[in-house]
């Protein structure tokens, strides 16, 4: 058995998947990103989202770049302006990618599975968000939306069903991973950005995100550490940690997804 304060330690991430869920029900994920009654990350891009929003569903690219001034900054300014923000659409505005991360880290038991399960899924949101951006791949977001929560669904109901993570589990998440970074792209479909800007706004966008992805599996994988010492503590991880994570993760997925189909 576990002890008391690594139970605790323990539970926290069930607790955090039960929260991240609330907050998931009350709207769309990035809206966190720009809470009135706290300062907001990006004035920018809280601009930007608020387009994206209203009536219209207009989006004004200036929204994004603020001023012609920012229009003039270096590669490596633009890179790291765009950094910011692809972490900020993670931590905390992504809710439903930081599920879907933490359902791939509650299934994998060994280092090298999760590094797999991660790799396949940054390659595929990359081509996608790539593709997206550029204007190759356009689809509405009131269809990615439905279906990115029933990935994270399908994810976490595998983890309840099966002990093991099996060898197609990297395929499964490279596929999901394809719709995830359409979802990463929605601002990047239609925003001219200028020539000398949108390739080093993509990259840094890009890599501020694998910032918040790594950030979450790494804040899991602590927790994690503080409880499970000895192999034969696995028991009591999977039944009071992977389960009820798991299914609390896969019936938001549930929720949002046919809460958002019912929008359509």
């Amino acid at each position: 058995m576990l002890g008391a304060g690594k139970c605790r330690s323990l539970q926290a991430l069930v607790f955090l998947s039960a929260l991240l869920c609330s907050a998931m029900a009350l709207g769309h994920p990035e809206d966190e990103l720009c809470d009135p009654s706290r300062d907001a990350m990006d004035p920018q891009l809280c601009a930007m989202l608020a387009q994206l929003n209203s009536a219209d569903g207009a989006l004004n690219p200036q929204s994004l770049l603020g001023d012609t001034e920012f229009a003039d900054r270096g590669v490596l300014s633009t890179v790291g302006r765009f950094v910011g923000i692809g972490v900020g659409h993670i931590l905390p505005g992504g809710l439903d990618h930081i599920l879907f991360v933490l359902a791939i880290f509650l299934a994998a038991r060994r280092a090298a599975s999760l590094i797999w399960q991660i790799s396949a899924f940054t390659v595929a949101h990359t081509i996608t968000l790539a593709l997206a951006a550029v204007g190759l791949v356009d689809l509405p977001s009131s269809l990615v939306e439905p279906v990115i929560a029933f990935t994270i669904a399908f994810v976490a109901i595998e983890n309840l069903v099966f002990k093991e993570t099996f060898k197609w589990r990297p395929g499964v998440v490279f596929l999901f991973g394809l719709i995830h970074g359409l979802g990463f792209a929605s601002f990047f479909a239609d925003l001219e950005l200028p020539t000398n800007l949108f390739w080093s706004a993509l990259i840094g966008f890009n890599i501020g995100v694998e910032v918040g992805q790594l950030s979450v599996v790494l804040a899991a994988a602590v927790l994690v550490r503080l409880c499970l010492h000895k192999p034969t503590q696995e028991a009591a991880y999977r039944k009071w940690v992977v389960r009820p994570g798991s299914g609390l993760i896969g019936l938001c997925g549930l929720w949002w997804g046919v809460s958002a189909m019912l929008q359509l």
